[in-house]
């Protein structure tokens, strides 16, 4: 319990709903839902600037191959999640649309690293500027630490979730 300022009442720290959940964890869900689905559709979007042919799941390896350079297939299917087939179809449309090749891995050369061609790099480049210049007029009426603690709050996140 906790006294109210306000009224000088006090107040459960949380309130239950009738099914036993926390109200805070109802609306973090109600809000990370509607984040996700808003995400989703900016990904799509996002992926069709790069190129139109894209596919929305495609767009997550180019950010990642464009922030870490080259990296295996292995690699790139456990960050995002699917099998080798799934990387392995969706790493020959992205050297289809000429986005990425693959070059021999200098430490082991039975593998193959994936990187972004000078074209790839180019698109995804152009593409990540609007998004943070779009994120920068939504938000410009924010507080610089505002931004810097939502960005903490959801790395924080991110690293839970990642568990």
């Amino acid at each position: 319990m906790h006294e109210d300022r306000n009224s000088g009442g006090l107040h459960a720290a949380s309130q239950m709903t009738p099914s036993g959940a926390d109200q805070e964890f109802l609306a973090l869900e109600r809000e990370l839902t509607v984040l996700l689905r808003r995400a989703r559709a900016n990904q799509a979007e996002m992926a069709r600037e790069v190129h139109p042919d894209l596919e929305s799941s495609a767009y997550g390896l180019l950010i990642r191959l464009d922030e870490l350079g080259g990296q295996r297939a292995t690699e790139l299917a456990a960050y995002i999640g699917v099998g080798k087939a799934t990387m392995s179809r969706q790493l020959r449309a992205l050297e289809e649309l000429g986005l990425i090749a693959r070059e021999p891995d200098p430490a082991d050369g039975r593998a193959w690293l994936v990187t972004l061609t000078e074209e790839g790099s180019r698109r995804v480049g152009t593409v990540r500027e609007a998004r943070r210049a779009r994120y920068v007029r939504q938000l410009a009426h924010w507080d610089r630490r505002e931004v810097a603690e939502l960005a903490r709050l959801l790395h924080g996140l991110n690293d839970v979730m990642a568990k």
